[in-house]
């Protein structure tokens, strides 16, 4: 079976739900730049990485993503390509079109750690850390999750505590991509009212009293490193807190981040299964004729494509406002919202066309399935997004 970039012969859905003529030339060839790396790079290996749960390969993958520009793609200067929003998106699309995990490595490299040092870093920071990001030779992670608090991350139990000039941090944080793997994490923990709050610190992986210890027990995301973060006792200078954000807006302002790429990369996984279930409608034969002979399969595959082109509309029109005028968080939200539940939708549908090979590794969908059930979950839940979208409608909050 070709892998989820393939070209199938004369059949090819994508020429139905592709969004091509909304696209400039030179977004067209980022793209097909991605597509070639996740070709050439990703799917010979993918589904070996999955089956073993693990990404072996992630600092190899980053350099190679580097040397064509896309970590931190979307800022500016320190190396980073300057490329535009539309453009990220369309890369995301592509390398979760050959896994969520290999998407989740960029975007965490890029839109949270990257981001974090880039928006809020001091000019030490981001000189000595996003150069050898954007390159892949440095790895990042970002840590705001823990154990007992993901959608509440104001209840952080992280603490950092003034020692001198120094501070100190303890604590843990969970779920947390490229961990083990990381040169630098930035950290947010809890500094007490006195010191602004939530505050985020740009920690060295090799600092004293810090490590990570690797995830293997997972069903879903499972060729990517994911990773436990402790922190005993870490002694930092000073010099290793972002100086001027407090509270929750520095790491809600990351999450944004993440979040639009997470808009257009669940599309990538969704095509991936509609192109599979639109292959093998045709070529599996049942009752003497083709599964794309009978009505069942095309009021799918037509549900199936609708909600691909929709998706892909609206994740293009929220690139080309945070192009322009810029985005809100609730319209962020509701790319999420909207995108990854139809997505899951799609992966779901195009199992039940491929039957009991649906479950097989020999076919990409079930694969994307179980990987659309982390990213439903991460970056903001679905029923966050909701009461997020419901406040911004009311002006009223209902998170308690």
């Amino acid at each position: 079976m070709s892998g989820s970039h393939g070209t199938p012969g004369p059949l090819n859905p994508r020429d139905i739900v592709d969004i091509d003529t909304l696209l400039t030339e030179d977004e067209k060839a980022i793209r097909a730049t991605v597509r070639q790396v996740c070709d050439d790079l990703v799917e010979p290996h993918i589904m070996q990485w999955y089956e073993a749960g693990d990404l072996p390969a992630a600092r190899e993958l980053a350099r190679e993503f580097g040397k064509v520009g896309l970590l931190g793609m979307h800022l500016e200067g320190y190396g980073c390509a300057g490329m535009s929003a539309v453009d990220y998106g369309l890369a995301c699309i592509e390398l979760e079109a050959s896994d969520s995990g290999i998407r989740s490595l960029v975007s965490v490299q890029g839109s949270l750690a990257m981001f974090a040092i880039w928006r809020w870093g001091t000019e030490e920071q981001k000189t000595q850390w996003l150069p050898a990001m954007a390159t892949g030779e440095a790895i990042g992670c970002f840590g705001l999750t823990e154990p007992d608090h993901g959608s509440d991350p104001g209840s952080m139990r992280t603490r950092a505590a003034r020692d001198g000039d120094d501070w100190v941090l303890t604590g843990s944080k969970l779920w947390i991509t490229n961990g083990s793997i990381a040169d630098v994490a930035v950290i947010w923990a809890n500094a007490g009212e006195e010191h602004g709050g939530i505050r985020g610190f740009v920690v060295p992986t090799d600092t004293p009293g810090f490590s990570a210890h690797t995830l293997h027990n997972k069903m879903s995301l499972r060729a990517s490193v994911t990773s436990e973060l402790v922190l005993d006792r870490v002694r930092l200078p000073g010099s290793a807190v972002f100086p001027e954000v407090r509270g929750l807006k520095g790491p809600l302002s990351c999450l944004s981040e993440a979040r639009y790429g997470i808009v257009w990369g669940a599309l990538g996984a969704a095509r991936s299964c509609l192109d599979a279930a639109t292959r093998y409608a045709v070529e599996r034969t049942q009752f003497g004729k083709p599964l794309a002979g009978f009505q069942l399969t095309h009021a799918k595959l037509a549900a199936m494509s609708t909600e691909l082109t929709l998706g892909q509309l609206l994740a293009l029109h929220l690139g080309r406002l945070k192009d322009t005028v810029g985005l809100r968080p609730e319209q962020v939200s509701v790319g999420k919202y909207n995108n990854i539940s139809k997505s899951i939708e799609i992966a779901r549908t195009a199992r039940t066309i491929l039957g009991a090979n649906g479950i097989s590794g020999e076919f990409p969908v079930m694969r994307h399935a179980n990987n659309l059930e982390s990213v439903l979950t991460y970056e903001g839940t679905h029923e966050m997004h909701t009461l997020v979208i419901g406040q911004s409608m009311t002006g009223v909050a209902a998170f308690r």
